[in-house]
């Protein structure tokens, strides 16, 4: 199998082992580079919240949860699943509380 290692950046012949060492070096430089900047993510980027916890965290039901996505609490499809950003959420719950 052919394949290029990053760590000598040439075109080598590569057995299974060496495949699985150039892989876990790859791993091990991309997470000290992760830890390295504190493993922060981008300002804009907010982890999304799937139904489930976004009800654990409001301290309501699942069916409680669907019934005010009906009335236009924002969410997002993402194939077959939904999912929260938990700050539009509460800046919607927010403008229907002044209303």
């Amino acid at each position: 199998m052919a394949h290029i290692c990053t760590k000598t950046n040439a075109m080598q012949i590569i057995d299974q082992e060496a495949l699985s060492q150039c892989i876990r070096d790859a791993v091990r430089a991309e997470l000290q580079e992760h830890f390295k900047t504190g493993g922060n993510q981008p300002q804009n980027s907010e982890k999304l919240l799937s139904k489930q916890e976004l009800a654990a965290e409001l301290g309501v039901s699942l069916v409680t949860l669907t019934d005010w996505m009906k009335k236009g609490l924002p969410y997002l499809r993402l194939h077959k699943r939904v999912y929260f950003k938990k700050s539009e959420v509460l800046n919607a719950m927010q403008q229907t509380i002044k209303d």
